[in-house]
């Protein structure tokens, strides 16, 4: 079966107003999401190949050399599906878009 590559993103800005909320707002979005973030995982078990996890700040490397880098991508896994449009629909209630600050959800196949 394909497998698809599924990228979080969150635009820098919708990081910075999250974390200038009140610490107990935080603390209660965060409280939500992570139930929901999990059952979510869960209920597609099956389909997981590999749960990866979020990713911190990008250190890129050019012909010019290595330095900073800014993205969108904050997390990742990898999901098993028949085409591109079932893995994009495994997250449509993800909870990375649904209660977390999360822009998107990028679903890549990996190709040989």
């Amino acid at each position: 079966m394909p497998r698809f590559l599924a990228v979080y993103t969150i635009k820098p800005e919708d990081v910075a107003a999250f974390r200038s909320m009140p610490k107990a707002e935080q603390d209660a979005v965060d409280a939500i999401g992570v139930r929901q973030w999990t059952a979510w995982e869960e209920k597609n078990a099956a389909v997981i190949l590999d749960g990866g996890g979020m990713v911190g700040k990008t250190t890129r490397v050019t012909r010019e050399g290595i330095a900073k880098a800014v993205n969108p991508f904050c997390g990742y896994l990898v999901v098993e599906a028949e085409t591109a449009e079932a893995a994009a629909a495994l997250f449509v209630d993800h909870p990375h878009i649904t209660v977390f600050p999360g822009d998107s959800v990028d679903i890549m196949p990996f190709v040989t």
